[in-house]
Parts: structure tokens; C-alpha cells; sequence
């Protein structure tokens, strides 16, 4: 999903309300983040009132929907009883929208929807962990994995609100970045849990407790020299392990090296700076850890697709300023 992306969501009854936050905060905090409209989103219902949520809650939505050509991804949206809402209409609709969207992602009970329609034939999925046995025997011609969300092809699962969270950083790191990725994750003090192997296991909130104690003395160092980086052979001494295994940590858990990690931390609290002050460039930089201005400009424009002058400039005119 690319730079204003924009993204159709199906809500279906006794939805939980968290799911649906999991699919647009993410989103939306992206958007904040950097500035201008990277993501929109449109709600749906399948019959164009508002969607009653587990919570009580409901739903407003633009519309029923009503897919014709529309080539923008969808997401389905399900938590509970799934089975009053896949009726023969509905399958037929994500049938018949299926030919023409790039991807079509099945949230948390939305992959049974989807299965439903039969289009997760031949694609692997993945959906609730307490549902999983019994979605794999019923569809036997889509391929179950232990994951906490499946992107296959055109084809995206998940199995809940958390892995939901997870899914969508994700998506945000492979259109616009690991930095960008990243500080959407500190916006909701979020840790992800890089054990997907096991979809029961609940992400760290607000903490590392669930991550090697040497990674999170690592982390916590790069936090607290973002003005002054220290070399990888010293961050590893001091975080009491080889420069190899600190690297192996940070790939298994972060999913990046640590030079990544600890650039990013830097990037982004550049940019709060180029978007909250008014301090130059230079000073900046310095306060960063990069050398010089134009080696900040560069890993700026290389991480953000813009010029710190960029953003100031784009940003004074949407202000109008």
C-alpha cells in the first residue's frame, strides 16, 4: 500500500470494537506522523446501517456495500458469529469484487468469510487461534499456518486485534519505511512480539519484558544517546554480549540489524524536531548524532522521500502559514 492509499473496510455485526481500531489508528497515527494523507479509509456495512459492535458501540459507515470495479484493497472485518453475515449475496459480492482488488485482507473471523467465498483456495492463512483447528477442517483446500497474520499474494489474514496491530506495521514498514513503521509502534508505547510462531502469545505493552534482557539494555542505550551514538562494539559490550549476538537479537526479535534500529530512533526524533521547532538544520543534525547537515538531509530525504526543507515548506502551506 502505497503514498495515499486508499482502503475499503467491510464491518460486519458483532464486530469488536478494538479490531476495528487495529486496522485505522495505525493508519491514522501514520498520517499524523508524517504530516499529509499517506492512508484513507471508507467504511461499509452489508446493508448500509450502522454496524452494532460487541461493545454496544455502533458503527456509522458511508454505505452498503456495493463493489463494482473498485481496485483499492478491502478489508473484512469479523468477530462473532460470523455465520449470520455470510450470506449468499455477500459471498457473491466479495466474489465478484475479488477479480478486480489488489489485495483483499480477512480480519481475525473475516478469514472464514473469505473461505466462505472460496477465496482462500490455494492461498495460506491463518485466523484465531482458538478457531484454527476448526477452520483447518473445514477448509482443507487453504493452507493453515501458526502465525499471527499471513500475507499470501492478493490474499491477507489475521488472527486478532493484536496481530491485527502487528499486520498493519507491516504494511506501513513496506510502503514507507522502517522508521516511519517504528514510530507509529512508540506512538502506542507498542512492542511487537516478534514469536509468531505461537498466535497465543500476547504482545508486550508498554514493555520488553518478553525480549532478552541484553536487547533491552541495548535498545534502552540507543534511546538514550540518540545526540551521541556509540559504536555497535560498544553498545554490545556494555549490553553484555558479542557484536554477533546482539546482531542475531535485534534480527529475531526487531525483524531489522541494529544500525537500523538505532537510525531510525535518530530519524524520527529529527523529524519532530523539523516539524515541532524551528531549529536549523545544522543544529538538528547535532542534536541527532549525524556529522554534518547534508549527511542528516540525506538519510532524511533516503528515509521520508523528502528534504527537511521539504517538509517545513509542505507543511507551511497546508497550514497556510
Amino acid at each position: 500500500m502505497g503514498e495515499n492509499q486508499h482502503i475499503d473496510i467491510l464491518v460486519l455485526p458483532e464486530t469488536n470494537l478494538i479490531l476495528l481500531a487495529s486496522v485505522i489508528e495505525p493508519l491514522r497515527a501514520a498520517n499524523r506522523i508524517a504530516g499529509k494523507p499517506l492512508y484513507r479509509w471508507t467504511l461499509h456495512s452489508a446493508d448500509g446501517l450502522s454496524v452494532e459492535t460487541t461493545s454496544g458501540i455502533p458503527i456509522p459507515v458511508s454505505g452498503a456495500f456495493r463493489p463494482a470495479r473498485q481496485t483499492d484493497p478491502l478489508f473484512v472485518l469479523a468477530s462473532y458469529n460470523w455465520r449470520n453475515a455470510a450470506t449468499r449475496e455477500l459471498k457473491f459480492l466479495l466474489s465478484q469484487t475479488a477479480r478486480h482488488r489488489t489485495t483483499i485482507a480477512g480480519i481475525e473471523s473475516g478469514s472464514f468469510i473469505l473461505a466462505e467465498a472460496s477465496l482462500l483456495d490455494g492461498f495460506s492463512a491463518t485466523t484465531h487461534w482458538e478457531d484454527f483447528d476448526d477452520f483447518a477442517s473445514a477448509y482443507p483446500q487453504v493452507t493453515m499456518v501458526r502465525e499471527r497474520f499471513v500475507i499470501n499474494a492478493k490474499r491477507i489474514t489475521t488472527g486478532g486485534p493484536l496481530p491485527t496491530l502487528d499486520l498493519m506495521l507491516e504494511l506501513i514498514r513496506r510502503a514507507h519505511g522502517y522508521s516511519l513503521a517504528l514510530e507509529v509502534s512508540r506512538l502506542f508505547i507498542y512492542e511487537q512480539d516478534r514469536a509468531r510462531n505461537d498466535p497465543r502469545e500476547s504482545p508486550a505493552i508498554g514493555n520488553r519484558g518478553k525480549t532478552d534482557p541484553r536487547l533491552q539494555a541495548a535498545v534502552k542505550l540507543m534511546e538514550d544517546t540518540v545526540e551521541a551514538p556509540i559504536s555497535l562494539s560498544r553498545l554490545a559490550r556494555r549490553a553484555g554480549v558479542s557484536i554477533r549476538h546482539l546482531q542475531d537479537l535485534f534480527h529475531q526479535t526487531m525483524g531489522v540489524a541494529p544500525h537500523t534500529h538505532y537510525l531510525a530512533l535518530r530519524l524520527n526524533a529529527a523529524r519532530r524536531k523539523v516539524i515541532e521547532t524551528k531549529a536549523s538544520f545544522a543544529d538538528i543534525a547535532a542534536e541527532t548524532g549525524f556529522n554534518s547537515a547534508s549527511a542528516f538531509s540525506r538519510s532524511y530525504r533516503a528515509s521520508y522521500t523528502e528534504s527537511p526543507s521539504e517538509t517545513r515548506r509542505r507543511l507551511k502551506l497546508t497550514l497556510g502559514n
